[in-house]
């Protein structure tokens, strides 16, 4: 297990705003960071982090938290995968405490796939850099295809001997366990009755060069391997199989390496194959990724998204091959993305043509010789459609269903008139077709709804439904204050009555003012009157406060950030990027000191215990009007007992309003 120290030494050093900043485009809004959620499919940027209080929010699932808390939301990491990564990131050496046979039983299957596949990787790369044969085929190939060492090392290429078991008997031999060698594809196996052990193993990846495929991360969730001989049963590409940790559909091929390129670059290149992406790195275009030789998927889409706005689309020579590519551009459109297309010379793809010229002429042609995605659809469907009207008016309907995907109504507007200019035909009709298509989609976007809607019962909002949630709102502002503002030290008024006045009239009291700090007040005025919170989480994190000033005389709000209950993490979260009125100093003492007036914190302090006491007391009034009285005492000791309420909801307001 990791340390204590190890998890300290991460939480005081990880930045919030570094850490995600890999994942997503993050621009400066004010003291904050904003970008689009990588959560959810939005169009309008609502994720936010806070580097001041070293936390996120996103606001359109509801999820936040730390830095620890996205990686395991984002990538899926369990708590220690997820300080592993950051001590990994942050140069910080991990100390691990002793482990008993059942807690390493207990490990997470998922790490143990990633530990399986990292293994894979550094066998492969090592096997093609120091084995004969792998030197002799494998770095041969990629010598030939002008890959040079630094490269090779960088994306971590490996060979696959072309021997049925001599990765998974490696494997096996260094303690991995078959199951994982299985699950990840790695180790591909079969019944055999006449074995001892009644199954047979050998290697997936036989006699293929390796492409080791990272999650944005990095972290290795699966392999693509070629095959180098003319073998026409075999594949020439092989991919791992679907699995917990590998999903081909969500990953794009090189997006680790790119991801910090694209960001800067704000454009991003896609290309069709693994060496396309490696070649492009060699020449220095890094922001650059690949769909593997599969179709686009929405989710590969999204993950560009995270990064940037702007997608160019390269293509080789291949007819076929763009017309299958083609679809993809409405998948990017729908994302609200700008799509541009680039062809490249007869014969070339991005790998060869990467080869044939220089550094500054790769990027200068990128730049010159992309166009618009109307532009490249008109180009090359017009030579399918030539002089046929019928065949062109089908070019034009399909180019207005491109147009029809882009959110954005300014820019179908702008692509309309360049759609009527280029085909020389009226806006009128296209928008009139643009209309049909708007209003044929809006019908069945309508029906898909009501199927998929699930019937939810309409809450009546009682006087006692309402009375809860006041009662919840007053409890969170309390819990919101201690978090704030809870080591904050200021002068709160304390009303003595006037000795020659009734000393129950409040109105005749005298101010006296003493310096308090607000935790002191707060936890005062809550134990003289005995009130527990109603809300469990709320009851959970006010207990954790007072345990910690009983400790360390301060509130440790990242205790509360860091909590290991998900529930109390969030809403501590949600406290802190709610409010934008304060700031904090040394978070690594965890001071918190007030931006707003001092003036302004007695009053909301008391204003938040004196509406608790409030409610409590009307609560407290209702039961006793519903009580049946079996003599004539208890009904006199129930009329003295609500007149004394009474009173005190009656002090209560004029206390409240003589809140400064």
């Amino acid at each position: 297990m990791i340390s204590r120290s190890t998890i300290d030494r991460v939480f005081e050093t990880a930045r919030v705003e570094e850490v995600i900043g890999e994942f997503v485009q993050l621009k400066k809004a004010g003291s904050n960071f904003k970008g689009l959620s990588p959560f959810s499919d939005e169009r309008t940027p609502s994720f936010m982090v806070s580097p001041v209080k070293q936390i996120w929010k996103d606001f359109s699932t509801g999820k936040g938290g730390n830095a620890i808390s996205f990686l395991m939301e984002h990538e899926h990491y369990s708590y220690p995968e997820a300080i592993r990564y950051l001590a990994k990131k942050y140069n910080i050496e991990i100390d691990e405490t002793e482990q008993t046979d059942e807690q390493k039983e207990q490990a997470d299957e998922r790490e143990s796939m990633f530990l399986v596949s990292e293994f894979a990787r550094d066998y492969f790369h090592k096997t093609l850099l120091e084995d004969n044969q792998g030197k002799a085929i494998g770095l041969s190939y990629f010598k030939e295809r002008g890959f040079n060492d630094d490269t090779i090392k960088k994306f971590q290429l490996g060979y696959s001997l072309n021997e049925w078991e001599a990765f998974t008997s490696e494997a096996l031999n260094k303690g991995y366990n078959l199951k994982y060698l299985e699950s990840t594809g790695l180790t591909i196996v079969k019944q055999d009755l006449l074995s001892s052990t009644g199954t047979k193993q050998f290697d997936r990846f036989k006699g293929r060069v390796m492409f080791p495929i990272h999650s944005m991360s990095g972290r290795v969730l699966g392999f693509g391997g070629r095959i180098l001989t003319n073998d026409k049963k075999a594949a020439k590409y092989l991919n791992s199989p679907d699995s917990d940790i590998y999903h081909k559909s969500n990953i794009l091929y090189g997006i680790h390496y790119a991801k910090q390129a694209i960001a800067k670059e704000d454009s991003c290149y896609l290309v069709e194959g693994y060496t396309d992406v490696i070649s492009f790195h060699q020449s220095g275009v890094e922001n650059v990724v690949s769909s593997s030789g599969t179709a686009l998927t929405e989710n590969q889409i999204r993950l560009i998204n995270r990064l940037t706005k702007n997608v160019t689309i390269l293509f080789d020579g291949d007819a076929a091959g763009i017309r299958a590519s083609i679809r993809g551009i409405d998948l990017i459109l729908e994302q609200g993305m700008n799509v541009r297309v680039l062809m490249f010379p007869d014969g070339d793809d991005p790998d060869s043509f990467s080869k044939k010229v220089s550094k500054e002429e790769l990027k200068e042609y990128l730049q010159n010789n992309s166009q618009d995605f109307i532009n490249f659809k008109v180009s090359l469907l017009m030579k399918e459609a030539q002089n046929d009207p019928v065949k062109k008016a089908g070019l034009i309907r399909d180019i207005v269903i491109s147009i029809s995907k882009i959110p954005d109504r300014i820019q179908r507007e702008v692509y309309i008139q360049e759609c009527s200019r280029i085909m020389d035909i009226s806006e009128n009709v296209l928008f009139s077709e643009l209309a049909q298509l708007d209003k044929k989609e809006g019908r069945e976007v309508s029906k898909r709804f009501a199927q998929q809607r699930p019937l939810t019962p309409v809450l009546e909002k009682t006087a006692q439904f309402e009375k809860i949630n006041e009662l919840k709102k007053y409890e969170r502002e309390i819990i919101k204050i201690l978090l704030l503002y809870g080591n904050s030290e200021v002068e709160f008024e304390n009303f003595v009555a006037d000795e020659e006045k009734d000393n129950d009239e409040i109105k005749s009291a005298k101010k006296e003012y003493f310096l308090n700090a607000v935790s002191n007040e707060i936890y005062l005025n809550l134990q003289e009157d005995e009130v527990e919170f109603t809300d469990e989480t709320f009851k959970q994190i006010y207990y954790e406060i007072i345990h910690q000033l009983n400790q360390s005389k301060s509130i440790l709000v990242d205790a509360f950030v860091n909590h290991s209950n998900t529930e109390i993490a969030n809403l501590v979260t949600n406290i802190l990027m709610d409010d934008e009125k304060h700031t904090i100093s040394d978070w690594s003492r965890k001071d918190i000191v007030i931006k707003s007036k001092e003036k302004d914190l007695p009053k909301m302090v008391l204003d938040a215990i004196y509406n608790l006491r409030r409610i409590l007391i009307e609560e407290k009034l209702k039961s006793l009007s519903f009580i049946n009285y079996n003599n004539e005492e208890e009904r006199i000791e129930n009329i003295e007992a609500s007149m004394n309420y009474t009173s005190l909801k009656v002090r209560l307001f004029e206390r409240l309003n003589r809140v400064v």
